[in-house]
């Protein structure tokens, strides 16, 4: 292969530039010469700079006060608001989740009735803030004083009655507050994801004669479940701090409980700093949950599935280590032809 063609090689496998060095006598093979990407270094060298500064502010601003992080952050207060905020959440994505597939279905069904029931159901839930919702549900009462099984279009026999204001108390008003809300906002995440299956599988389902709900369950939900997954824990992780609105009900959840401590002491951003590394804490713990649901609903679609962290890093570990040997046992060569000569 003469010089030109293994130029031509090297320049098809990935150099960019190629610079010959000439003696008197001879050619020398081109030398590759790889692209400086300055800006990518000039970039990641600044980024690298304020996050060292960031950290290093952290460590040495006493204003940030981490003794008393320490001190609440496993407070009995502290940790009641944590659990009633899992708690919602858990109600609130669970009962979300199905009312929102109920009103999927609905939206995407041949009923004018139950299509238009869906479509208004999402536009008002949608239109109205949540914290306005929570507000009104807390304060029902006012405009239904008891609630219970009567007579329909009258209000003067019940068969049974409950004082509003007993049955809607604080938790309740939150948990149905946020249960309908999310249900809007998930059934046009479940429609979204519905509409992505391809409709020739649903075709191939109903010439096959399997039976409405099969097909659905057991067909088009799985496929849907890719599109769905990563929108769906979405807003589960915004939903763990969408709980944070109980606080207009002063309901004790995790960011009351810390509000009530810091209006007790006023020691207000550590009592903050409380709350965002908890937070911090769930959010890290639903994405791993992530990762790995994803990447078992990915079966069918991809190939090869993607690594997981651990893979990977026994991976690099790996390639590492025989490189590490490959440099030592080169080296050894080297100084055994150099003892030799």
């Amino acid at each position: 292969m003469t010089v030109v063609e293994e130029s031509a090689v090297r320049v098809a496998k990935g150099a960019t530039s190629v610079e010959p060095e000439e003696t008197d006598d001879q050619v020398r093979p081109l030398r590759v010469v790889p692209i400086r990407h300055w800006g990518r270094w000039i970039l990641s060298a600044l980024i690298l700079f304020v996050v060292a500064q960031f950290v290093w502010s952290l460590f040495t601003n006493s204003r940030y006060g981490w003794n008393i992080v320490g001190e609440y952050f496993f407070d009995p207060f502290v940790l009641q608001g944590l659990r009633l905020t899992l708690l919602l959440t858990l109600i609130s994505i669970i009962g979300g989740f199905v009312l929102g597939t109920v009103l999927a279905v609905f939206r995407l069904s041949g009923s004018p009735l139950l299509n238009a029931a869906a479509w208004w159901y999402i536009w008002f839930f949608r239109s109205v803030p949540l914290l306005v919702q929570i507000l009104v549900w807390y304060n029902l009462g006012y405009l239904y004083p008891t609630l219970g099984l009567g007579t329909p279009f009258t209000n003067d026999f019940w068969l049974v009655e409950f004082p509003t204001t007993t049955l809607l108390t604080a938790f309740a008003a939150v948990a149905i507050g946020l249960t309908l809300h999310q249900a809007a906002y998930s059934a046009e995440i479940i429609r979204g994801g519905i509409l992505s299956v391809d409709h020739g599988q649903k075709e191939a389902a109903a010439a096959l004669g399997i039976p409405r709900s099969v097909r659905f369950f057991r067909i088009v939900l799985p496929q849907a479940a890719r599109a769905i997954l990563p929108a769906a824990f979405n807003e589960l992780i915004g939903q763990v701090k969408g709980t944070s609105v109980a606080f207009v009900v002063a309901l004790p959840e995790l960011f009351y409980s810390v509000q009530v401590i810091y209006g007790r002491n006023q020691r207000v951003i550590p009592l903050l700093l409380v709350a965002v590394v908890w937070y911090a804490i769930i959010t890290t713990v639903l994405s791993i949950f992530q990762f790995y649901i994803e990447r078992h609903f990915s079966k069918g679609s991809l190939r090869e599935l993607p690594p997981t962290p651990l893979q990977r890093a026994r991976t690099q570990l790996v390639a590492l280590w025989h490189r590490l040997g490959d440099d030592s046992a080169k080296s050894a060569t080297e100084v055994k032809g150099q003892v030799q000569a």
